[in-house]
């Protein structure tokens, strides 16, 4: 299972979230063939530190990161609420005593989470 953002996801996200909410980072062509690797640690943290090494880092979430950060918003009003159904992960939005405010369904939670993401950014909820 999926457990962080794909490179393409943590490049939009980090134009959307705070990158203190990230909790693991890309590291730009240290892997193997100059491939790029995941490494875990806060990214605000870790980043200033590689910048100076001339190491390009790009913020990444994990799937526990994505959880916190929609957990905590107006968390006396919204709910996220994610749960399985026929081969499909659906995440709900809720608004308490209203009900939903957006749902997604997606392959795999963190995709789920990052759709949900890039949709409340777009109607100004975030």
């Amino acid at each position: 299972m999926k457990s962080y953002t794909d490179l393409e996801q943590s490049k939009v996200l980090a134009d959307i979230l705070p990158l203190e909410s990230a909790d693991m980072y890309y590291e730009k062509g240290s892997g193997i063939g100059g491939s790029d690797i995941v490494q875990f640690g806060n990214y605000a943290d870790m980043r200033i530190a590689k910048n100076l090494l001339g190491i390009k880092t790009i913020p990444c979430w994990s799937l526990a990161a994505l959880l916190k950060y929609l957990s905590e918003i107006k968390p006396q009003i919204y709910t996220p609420i994610l749960f399985p159904s026929e081969g499909k992960w659906i995440l709900q939005f809720m608004e308490y005593g209203h009900g939903n405010v957006c749902e997604v369904s997606c392959d795999n939670p963190v995709d789920a989470y990052v759709t949900m993401i890039e949709k409340l950014h777009e109607f100004n909820l975030l």
